[in-house]
């Protein structure tokens, strides 16, 4: 299996195959974070078209990455939520991303133990309901995606220290929100 780095040399050529793998490697997922952001799986679909144009695009400018590919493809999708011409005030209905629970990769999902069914689409309906759109984004990257705290900071375009704040502001929220405490 080639690595991203590997990948990314080739597409600075513009090589097909290396295109075609990393489109196959990172769209799924990407689609995934859209339909999670807007619940629209048309307006997902098109921001995964139009993040691997914006690729492309940069790629013949020499404006590509130089590392850590995935999290430059989700900085981009980021940047589409938010610029204004895809983001709506609505809120995502991400009960349509098909999570599961403890997937063993670092990453949720829905999960076939009705009981994990039950309590994972109490706490989409919390994310959905409750959460700003910049907890919504900290969240879904750093637990849905697997993304480290680094990592989403880099993608949302905040310091770490302001994503941990996030974050600790929606754990906050789901907890009260889902009358979770936790005992000492």
């Amino acid at each position: 299996m080639e690595t991203d780095l590997s990948l990314l040399d080739a597409a600075r050529k513009l090589d097909q195959k290396a295109l075609v793998v990393i489109f196959d490697r990172h769209a799924t997922e990407l689609f995934n974070y859209a339909l999670c952001i807007w619940g629209d799986p048309l307006k997902a679909d098109n921001a995964v078209g139009d993040v691997f144009t914006k690729f492309l695009e940069q790629l013949a400018a020499g404006n590509e990455p130089q590392t850590n590919l995935r999290s430059y493809l989700y900085k981009m999708a980021y940047h589409l939520t938010v610029d204004g011409s895809w983001f709506s005030k609505r809120e995502a209905a991400l009960e349509l991303a098909g999570f599961e629970l403890n997937s063993g990769d670092g990453r949720y999902s829905m999960a076939s133990n009705p009981e994990n069914k039950i309590l994972m689409e109490m706490l989409i309906l919390a994310i959905k309901n409750h959460l700003t759109a910049d907890q919504r984004h900290v969240i879904i990257l750093h637990f849905v995606e697997g993304f480290s705290l680094l990592e989403t900071a880099e993608i949302v375009g905040k310091e770490v220290n302001n994503v941990k704040a996030i974050q600790s502001r929606a754990i906050a929220k789901l907890r009260k929100v889902l009358n979770y405490t936790v005992s000492a």
